[in-house]
This record gives C-alpha cells, sequence and structure tokens, in this order.
C-alpha cells in the first residue's frame, strides 16, 4: 500500500508538473479550440446550458459535456486561458490514475509506475492533456468501460459492470454514439476470440437502464427542443458523414495511424514494437499471449484498425488506445530501469522545452491563435463600426474581441455554403456579410488574410483603406465611412 501511495503521488505531481504548466500563457488556437471555448462562453452568457450554441445559433458538433467542463471552469477561474485548459489537465491526471489502478490489478506496482510514466509523457497524450479538446475526457470515460468489464470479467464482482453502463453513458455524452459503439465491439471482439459466450447473460442487461438514464440527462432535451434538426444534424453530419464522407481527404491513407502511432507515443514507442517484431522475425513464431495480454491487444487493435477504415482521419481519434498499449510496453520494458530512467528524463526536458520555447512564443505568433489580431481590434473598433473578415475565419477573434465579425464573400458563394444539415456545409456557423450589400456610409475594420491579397485588390479599393496593423499572415486595415 505505501508503494502504491507513493507512485499515485509520483504520478499525481508530474501530471499536474506537464498538464497545467504554462497554460496561462497558451492562447486558445484555431479551427477547433476556438469553437469549443466560443461555444461554452456563449452557453454561459445565455443561461442556457442545454443548447450549444455558436454566434447565436444553435451548433449540433459535440454533446454537451465537455462544454459543461469549460463553463464551470469559466465560473470558477473567469474566461481565462488557463480556465479553458484547466479540465483537460485534470482529465489528464485521471487517466494516469485509470492506467496505475488497472496495470496495478495485472501485474505489478513497478509495471504500473512505468504505464502510468509512458502515458504522461508520450508526446499525443501531453497534447491531448493540454488542449481545449474533449479527448483527454473521452480518454478516461471510455477507458473506464473496459477496465471494468475486464475486471467484472475475470472476478467474481459481475456488479463491477453496472460501471461499464454509466461510463458508457458519460462517454456518450462527450462525444457521441462512438462512447458506446466502439467499447462495445472491442468487448464483443474479445469474447468472440474467447468463445466465452456464456459471460453474457452475466453482463448485467439491465445495466443498460444506467446507460439511457444518464444519455437521457442531455439527448432527451435536446431532441424535445430541437427535434429532426438535432437528430440530422448530429447524428447524420457529425458522426454518420464523418464515418462516410472524408472531411480532410488528403489524410484518408492507408498508413495515417500506423505512421501516427510513433508520433503520439513518442518516443516509447520506438524502444517498443521494432524490437518485438525484430524478436517474432528472429524467433521466426508470434509469441503465446496470456488472457490479459490478449485483451490488452485487442483493445488497442480495435481501435486503431476501426478508425483506419473510417473516411474521417484525426490524430486525436486513436488516443484510447495508449492506455493498453502504455501497459504493454511497461511490461515488455519494466527490467530495463537504466533505458527507461534516461528516456523520462530526456522526454521531461524535451517537453519542458517543447513549452517554453515553442508552444508559448509561436501559437500567436505563427498565426496559430488570433489573440493578438483580436487585441487589435478591441483598440480599433469604436461603436458603429463593421467589422469584416476576408479569408479563413478565425473564431479565436470574435472570441477574445467580444466583437460581431462577419465573413465577407458574394451571395452566390455565401448561399452555395449554407448549413444544410446534410453536408459538411453544417459547419458554416459563422455570421456573413455580403460583397454586394457592404455599406459605404459606415467604418469598416477589416482582417484580410494575406492568401486573398489578390481578391481583396479586385473585390475592393486599396487606397480607400489604411493600414492599422500588419501580422505574419493577415493584415487590418480600416475605412473611414462616407458621409453623406
Amino acid at each position: 500500500m505505501e508503494q502504491d501511495k507513493r507512485n499515485l503521488i509520483f504520478l499525481t505531481l508530474l501530471g499536474v508538473a506537464l498538464f497545467l504548466f504554462a497554460n496561462g500563457h497558451l492562447a486558445i488556437t484555431d479551427p477547433v479550440e476556438s469553437n469549443y471555448t466560443q461555444t461554452a462562453k456563449e452557453m454561459l452568457l445565455s443561461g442556457d446550458y442545454v443548447s450549444p450554441r455558436i454566434f447565436g445559433n444553435f451548433w449540433y458538433d459535440k454533446p454537451a459535456f465537455f462544454y459543461w467542463e469549460l463553463i464551470a471552469a469559466f465560473k470558477v477561474f473567469g474566461v481565462t486561458d488557463f480556465a479553458a485548459r484547466f479540465f483537460p489537465a485534470v482529465f489528464g491526471v485521471i487517466g494516469l490514475w485509470l492506467t496505475y489502478f488497472f496495470a496495478r490489478r495485472l501485474y505489478d506496482g513497478t509495471t504500473a509506475l512505468w504505464a502510468g510514466v509512458m502515458l504522461a509523457t508520450s508526446v499525443g497524450y501531453w497534447v491531448i492533456s493540454k488542449s481545449v479538446i474533449t479527448d483527454a475526457t473521452l480518454f478516461v470515460f471510455f477507458n473506464a468501460v473496459l477496465v471494468f468489464f475486464y475486471l467484472a470479467y475475470k472476478g467474481n464482482n459481475k456488479n463491477l459492470y453496472y460501471l461499464c453502463y454509466l461510463f458508457a453513458g458519460l462517454a456518450v455524452l462527450t462525444k457521441g454514439p462512438i462512447g458506446l459503439l466502439l467499447p462495445g465491439l472491442i468487448v464483443t471482439v474479445f469474447i468472440v476470440l474467447r468463445r466465452d459466450f456464456g459471460e453474457i447473460p452475466r453482463m448485467k442487461p439491465l445495466g443498460f437502464a444506467v446507460f439511457f438514464a444518464v444519455v437521457a440527462l442531455w439527448y432527451v432535451p435536446m431532441y424535445l427542443l430541437h427535434g429532426s434538426d438535432f437528430i440530422n444534424t448530429f447524428l447524420g453530419v457529425h458522426n454518420y458523414l464523418r464515418a462516410t464522407v472524408s472531411e480532410h481527404p488528403m489524410w484518408n491513407v492507408w498508413w495515417y495511424y500506423s505512421v501516427l502511432f510513433f508520433l503520439i507515443f513518442f518516443p516509447w514507442g520506438f524502444v517498443t514494437l521494432p524490437p518485438k517484431i525484430y524478436s517474432i522475425i528472429r524467433e521466426r513464431r508470434l509469441p503465446r499471449l496470456d488472457t490479459d495480454e490478449q485483451f490488452l491487444l485487442v483493445w488497442a487493435l480495435t481501435i486503431n484498425i476501426f478508425y483506419q477504415m473510417m473516411a474521417t482521419k484525426y490524430t486525436t481519434y486513436t488516443m484510447p488506445s495508449l492506455l493498453p498499449i502504455s501497459i504493454l510496453a511497461a511490461k515488455f520494458l519494466r527490467n530495463r530501469t537504466t533505458l527507461l530512467r534516461r528516456m523520462f528524463f530526456g522526454e521531461i526536458a524535451f517537453l519542458v522545452i517543447a513549452t517554453l520555447l515553442v508552444l508559448v512564443p509561436n501559437i500567436t505568433a505563427k498565426n496559430y491563435s488570433g489573440k493578438e489580431v483580436a487585441a487589435t481590434l478591441k483598440e480599433t473598433v469604436q461603436d458603429g463600426d463593421l467589422v469584416l473578415n476576408y479569408g479563413d475565419y478565425k473564431v479565436s477573434h470574435p472570441y477574445y474581441s467580444n466583437l460581431d465579425i462577419y465573413n465577407v464573400d458574394n451571395k452566390k458563394s455565401i448561399e452555395a455554403d449554407r448549413p444544410d444539415g446534410k453536408s459538411w456545409n453544417s459547419k458554416n456557423v459563422w455570421p456573413y456579410w455580403a460583397l454586394e450589400e457592404i455599406p459605404q456610409d459606415r467604418t469598416l475594420v477589416m482582417v484580410v488574410g494575406k492568401k486573398k491579397d489578390g481578391g481583396f485588390n479586385k473585390d475592393f479599393r486599396p487606397e480607400e483603406w489604411t493600414l492599422v496593423r500588419e501580422f505574419d499572415q493577415c493584415r487590418v486595415l480600416r475605412k473611414e465611412g462616407r458621409k453623406s
């Protein structure tokens, strides 16, 4: 018990140090983080904690649990960068506890400790634990389903199955149906491979009542309030369409997650998978796996194969597989203490340097966030000015400036891009102002992306505009209104 206490204290301090360090100096980035923060801010200001909304429009991209986290942090800490990153860091630490708890039940304290250390210092897990995205929360709920399934499966306390249904419900409140479907698929594959169909009646089917009670907290009010619009957009576009039509076709390649593994599990992937593959080739036989290893391997492989088959691919989708992978890697390397310690201290130095010398100075300088642009807008815009955007719309601009900013385009393009509940156009919810209808009697302030300089020179008269400030990727211009 003393060893477990010391190990958990160490992992907690490690997680807090890595995941909270410098968060108050990390600006909200575009395009993903700013969508979450802007939505949570509008929900907070509206007092409506059921219906996610952005730019005054109902927004069915994700369920509400992560927005509730942001709202809670904003209430406690204010609408700040630190607040936005607080709960991802908290769930990052909880994920370390979950990993240690499960590895300790399977093996020993040393293996469990190194599993937690590998997870905490892997680049992918470090990123999601500092990012304003749903993945750290999903990591905990998704993997808790499988942890308690296996403990119930191998043990005598079958009531643990009820916790599977509870955490599946929370996962569905965080990310959507995948929070039930994918853990269910992993369990199914494992049961089929083990041919242990007799376990199915013991898996507490009445636990689905717990699952439905949890998901009903949000899904039922949303359906009652928004009906088919919610179903068609949330399930149709953001779930079914994401699986069948690639949002980013250039990354829809067969090797995507195989290569990504070495990035998200850096540096530990390079000292585990290649040596294991080499030993299998050298011995010309597959290793004999016990039940624990079989389950961990099914868990990790099913996640990666499943998402490889999906049309839309994101770097964070396979993050839940890092829990079983970390445990397997720790078991493989547990006796190589010198190597583990050297890699641990080297990775800590790498992550600290990456935070101080890469993330903090470059997020705004390299235009990953529009925080500085927003500050310029707040200083420039006066009452009655019309604020426009010409180029890529950055949600961080209105988030930080608290200004209404309209994306400029011609009427035909605006109509073609309007949300329709059937395609990726459903994500185009920012406010528009047609080129043909821009008033000439109002003072205009415009953010012009440098990639759109050619279009700007064609659609406007550059000589009428005054440069307010120039940034790496955009300019802020001002044009005084014509007096009638």
